[in-house]
């Protein structure tokens, strides 16, 4: 008898690490979204353990009014909410560089401060994990400006995008 509960106790729990979710080792796409997250980002994850990753983002935007980068790094945890749906949760933070174009004002041309800005972010969101190699997301990234450029450092953010990436 207590072989039979031994064997169903061992099978039991190999079913449920068989079912346990699993991320992937890279996934690279596009985040899209707006609000001080440029647009586009290009997004790159990497697994740091089995419920762990690190994302990775670089936005850009080139206007006429301003030409900007922002570089993000948030670590995530990764929990299962039924199937290939999971909901995911982090922090971190970034830095970024915002160069103004020449403004022609009432006194003559000027050109606005821009700069370097630092800011901490959080990270909440949902994805759904295809049986092909496609992982897609929904989140939000609330973002508080540190230190730097004024319109960066005095403010905060929310970032809401869609992600869609290609995991390896």
């Amino acid at each position: 008898m207590k072989k039979l509960a031994s064997l169903l106790g061992l099978l039991l729990l190999t079913s449920f690490s068989i079912h346990a979710q699993d991320i992937s080792d890279h996934a690279l796409g596009l985040r899209l979204g707006d609000s001080d997250g440029f647009g586009a980002e290009i997004s790159y994850q990497k697994r740091v353990g089995q419920f762990n990753r690190l994302e990775i983002d670089l936005g850009w935007r080139d206007s006429r009014q301003y030409d900007a980068f922002k570089l993000a790094g948030i670590y995530q945890w990764v929990d299962v909410i039924d199937g290939g749906f999971n909901w995911y949760y982090g922090f971190g933070g970034g830095l970024g560089n915002v160069d103004f174009e020449p403004v022609l004002g009432t006194g003559g041309t000027f050109t606005p401060d821009g700069g370097l800005f630092v800011f901490a972010a959080g990270n909440v969101g949902v994805e759904y994990d295809f049986d092909i190699p496609l992982l897609i997301s929904l989140d939000i990234r609330p973002e508080l400006g540190l230190i730097g450029y004024d319109d960066f450092s005095d403010s905060f953010d929310f970032d809401i995008a869609l992600g869609l990436r290609y995991q390896f």
